[in-house]
């Protein structure tokens, strides 16, 4: 094979929405690209391994991979997991190159892909000067996946929302409920609550429970498999493809 192969790195889940969220993602990046080969693995709960797929790759005459992790911060699976797992196989399979990606967030095509979900359950433009939104991610001890999420809620409260809060699923709070209430105790007549995950699961289910019983307004769906999203995966592939090239020929 003369072209590298991406393969998407889901964190997995018991959920069965979460790996059918997470091929339909791919899938949309195959059609956007015709004639990439795009092949999927997981950490963990679902199959195939990521061992598993490169070990097939590698047997199929494959000799580069870019391993792109589908993980919205630079916390602990993509500072520790990946790259272990990359390093076992790299030692198992030395003919076969492969080089990770850098993760999707933070990007303007995720912002987009927000706003998608939330014009989805009914936001539009001119309701956002009296809407307060919640950002719910599944939250992190790392403290760089963290500001990540701060600069985001910043962000977003410049593009015409009222106010913008963040939230978080686990390791941290406020809890998504909490955001709601907070907002509605500062007066804001209407409050949307965005997940900031890309597919089902445990943590998102606990940030729609959070947000009904809060009582919000509107309850966006998590990213899936957007066109936005799968953009940003074919950039981070490219820019990866990009310091490939650029580490060989120094």
């Amino acid at each position: 094979m003369t072209h590298p192969t991406l393969l998407v790195i889901a964190h997995g889940s018991r959920d069965p929405r979460h790996a059918a969220t997470v091929h339909a993602l791919t899938e949309r990046v195959r059609a956007e690209r015709p004639g990439l080969r795009v092949e999927t693995a997981f950490l963990e709960f679902n199959a195939p391994s990521v061992p598993r797929v490169l070990e097939r790759l590698a047997a199929q005459g494959a000799d580069e991979v870019v391993a792109l992790p589908l993980l919205l911060t630079r916390a602990f699976h993509a500072k520790t997991d990946i790259p272990s797992v990359l390093r076992e196989a790299r030692a198992r399979l030395p003919r076969l190159r492969v080089r990770q990606a850098d993760v999707l967030g933070p990007s303007p095509l995720l912002n987009a892909t927000l706003e998608r979900r939330l014009r989805e359950v009914g936001v539009r433009p001119g309701d956002l000067p009296r809407t307060g939104l919640v950002l719910a991610s599944a939250g992190s001890s790392d403290p760089e996946a963290i500001a990540v999420i701060a600069e985001i809620a910043r962000e977003l409260r410049h593009t015409g929302w009222c106010a913008v809060r963040p939230a978080f699923a686990s390791a941290l709070l406020p809890r998504t409920e909490d955001a709601v209430r907070a907002l509605r105790a500062e007066g804001v007549e209407r409050v949307a609550v965005a997940p900031y995950v890309i597919a089902p699961g445990r943590l998102p289910d606990r940030i729609a429970a959070g947000a009904r019983a809060a009582g919000a307004d509107v309850l966006a769906d998590v990213l899936g498999p957007a066109p936005e999203l799968a953009r940003l995966l074919l950039d981070r592939f490219d820019e990866a493809r990009v310091t490939v090239g650029a580490s060989l020929s120094a």
